[in-house]
């Protein structure tokens, strides 16, 4: 099996709206029976993402500009069954200005 590394994209206004605490629960729920689906290829759920910070080589560092809310690694057998365990996936249906991408994670060369 390989892993895969999806990261979660939503403008800042939206990663900050205010929502009620049911909205919230509703939203939970929806990514918990996303979880179930995945079953053991879901490796770890993940968490939110905030405050990230672009690093320069000079030492200095900015606000990404990114808009990476969250995370989560699935295990897969190849790209298009990980796409498959994300199709319908709540964070794409909850605004058309969410993206989700997911990427292979590779071993590093030589190891």
């Amino acid at each position: 099996m390989k892993k895969f590394i999806v990261t979660y994209h939503m403008p800042d206004e939206l990663l900050w709206a205010e929502s009620n605490a049911e909205d919230r629960e509703k939203g939970m729920e929806e990514w918990m029976a996303w979880a179930e689906k995945c079953g053991d290829k879901l490796i770890d759920f993940g968490t939110p993402l905030m405050g990230g910070q672009k690093l320069s080589q000079d030492g200095s560092s900015q606000e990404s500009k990114r808009q990476v809310c969250g995370y989560s690694i699935l295990q897969a057998e190849n790209m298009d069954e990980a796409k498959a365990l994300l199709q319908e996936h709540p964070h794409l249906g909850w605004n058309g200005a969410c993206e989700i991408e997911v990427h292979e994670s590779m071993p590093p060369p030589g190891m």
